[in-house]
């Protein structure tokens, strides 16, 4: 009869801190989304299987770890740094027809492993590899280059549309980075400048990016 009530204490406590944390604990975990959700699984299983325990010792311990993965999530909304520093930032595996072996060698992966993950994604042939990202939850993004690109409603209505390319992320959550912006090669007088012609500032943007083919795209915040 314990442990009915102590599971049903468990599934609860953990329904609300689930509801709390939000759908990012369920898919797509970062290694500190994995980690949380590992110790907190853990304390919750070991408190309905060990009659040792109390029930408000393991609940405690729920609340505080679920409390911790609140904060964290909050700061990291509010802090694009903060975000990079705990989930990690994405890592550029395979551009400019080559790979990145020191980003290779960073994130622990072979070449196999990548051709494996971009034949997962219906990529089979190297040669039509734009770029192959791998993102902080694990897995890895490709892109493949313009002739091997599926034919879109778009194709069909212009002959000479656009591709999809990467682009580069300027401006995130209000946020510079100068580094990208070195990437797509652009100056901060550049920058300036055009956002002074759009009578933007960098603070009231949520997105501004940069594709290959120097196509600007701003999303404002509401």
């Amino acid at each position: 009869m314990e442990i009915i009530i102590r599971s049903i204490v468990m599934f609860i406590a953990l329904f609300v801190i689930v509801k709390l944390l939000g759908k990012k604990q369920i898919k797509n975990l970062t290694l500190y989304d994995y980690i949380l959700s590992i110790t907190i699984g853990s304390i919750a299983a070991d408190t309905i299987i060990s009659l040792d325990t109390p029930l408000g010792d393991g609940l405690t311990a729920l609340i505080i770890f679920g409390l911790i993965g609140y904060i964290v999530s909050l700061l990291t909304y509010q802090n694009h740094n903060l975000e990079e520093i705990i989930d990690g930032e994405p890592i550029i595996l395979f551009e400019n027809n080559n790979f990145n072996y020191a980003n290779l060698e960073t994130a622990k992966l072979s070449v196999a492993k990548v051709l494996e993950n971009c034949r997962l994604k219906g990529c089979f042939d190297i040669n039509e590899l734009d770029c192959a990202i791998l993102e902080p939850s694990g897995d890895i993004s490709i892109l493949l280059k313009g002739n091997a690109q599926p034919l879109t409603s778009n194709d069909l209505k212009k002959k000479n549309s656009p591709k999809q390319t990467l682009s580069h992320l300027i401006i995130v959550d209000g946020i510079l980075n100068e580094e990208e912006l070195v990437k797509a090669k652009k100056s901060k007088s550049w920058l300036n400048n055009y956002l002074k012609t759009k009578k933007e500032k960098i603070e009231n943007i949520m997105l501004l990016s940069i594709d290959k083919n120097n196509k600007v795209t701003i999303l404002n915040r509401n």
